[in-house]
């Protein structure tokens, strides 16, 4: 099946499962097992589980209980532009199953803020912390674009419990332009003053380490309570069969993305809040990225390739492999690497 058509399938079939309580309770009781050890609190919102759903996947927040009764512990939805709009021309998503990874070329597609508020109103609050990731429309002029954010804020903030601001996407042109400190600076500035609800920066993996660092570092020094690292990687480099559009994600930049994440935290770990998405496919990739100093992490690709009861499998051994480290708590394999360094 077309991977477009696939995807647009998966979520209405979510999105039907959520509309039947008890439907929704029965796949609840197979595959969202929570483990007291997994549960952490950050910011304020408790969080069952590290693992999340990264943005991109539900797009216009249809299937956000699914999610829930899936294992996740927390979802990410968006992103979501003011306007709404049709994204790029399709053919737009592949998969490129040799390698478990997949390359999308979207565009942002999305019915727009007003439509994805209302659906989420319906629902929220939820069981689990809700975060919307906010992108700037196509036909938003650059002069104006940190404008599409300002507006997305006031709009969106009594149905999230945390933003992402998506300066890295490869997929509308001239967005990672924004990602530069000035933008940056400005941006976070006055978003900080617009909401009292955290808002990370969800940072391009494609950019020099050093550069990439300054960005996140200038992000936080404005306001930002954390880093998302990283979106997905227009290095065409890593794979023969990609296309020479879009973002690629999945097992091709797992080492891509840590080493960015890495080199994030060996700056930032200990003064803001670290999320690390980016071929993370297993429990013991996410423990990696955990103990390198992330709080949470974020799967998108492997669920793809794994199938729903994914996630209930990596809380499972995640779990494991807190306790095999003689662990009572998530929260103290938190930064473990970096910390064994220092001793």
């Amino acid at each position: 099946m077309d991977a477009e058509r696939a995807h647009t399938l998966g979520i209405s079939s979510l999105a039907r499962l959520q509309s039947s309580p008890k439907l929704l309770h029965a796949v609840g009781k197979i595959a969202n097992k929570r483990y007291p050890v997994l549960h952490q609190e950050i910011l304020g919102l408790p969080f069952a589980s590290p693992i999340g759903l990264a943005a991109g996947l539900d797009k216009n927040a249809e299937a956000i209980e699914s999610w829930g009764a899936l294992g996740f512990g927390f979802a990410e939805v968006g992103s979501v532009t003011p306007l709404a709009q049709p994204g790029n021309d399709k053919p737009r998503l592949f998969r490129i199953p040799k390698e478990r990874s997949i390359q999308n070329a979207m565009g942002f597609n999305n019915e727009g803020m007003d439509a994805m508020h209302e659906r989420i109103k319906e629902r929220f609050p939820l069981h689990y912390p809700l975060g919307v990731n906010l992108g700037k429309n196509k036909a938003t002029p650059m002069e104006k674009a940190l404008d599409d954010y300002f507006t997305l804020i006031p709009r969106m903030e009594e149905v999230c419990d945390y933003f992402v601001i998506n300066l890295s996407s490869p997929n509308t042109p001239g967005l990672r332009e924004l990602e530069n400190p000035k933008s940056i600076k400005a941006l976070f500035s006055r978003a900080t003053q617009e909401t009292d609800k955290p808002i990370f920066l969800k940072i391009s993996p494609d950019n020099q380490i050093h550069y990439t660092v300054e960005q996140c570092a200038t992000a936080v020094g404005a306001g930002a309570s954390g880093i998302i690292a990283t979106n997905t990687s227009i290095d065409y480099s890593l794979t023969n069969e990609a296309k020479d559009f879009g973002g690629l994600s999945g097992a091709l930049i797992k080492e891509k993305s840590f080493s960015v994440f890495d080199a994030i935290a060996a700056e930032l770990y200990g003064k803001t809040i670290l999320i690390s998405v980016g071929g993370i496919d297993s429990a013991a990739e996410a423990y990696r990225r955990i103990k390198a100093g992330a709080s949470l992490v974020q799967v998108y690709s492997a669920l793809i390739y794994e199938g729903p009861l994914f996630i209930r499998r990596l809380n499972k051994e995640l779990a494991e492999l807190v306790e095999m480290s003689g662990l009572t708590s998530i929260s103290e394999a938190i930064g473990l690497s970096r910390n064994e360094v220092n001793l």
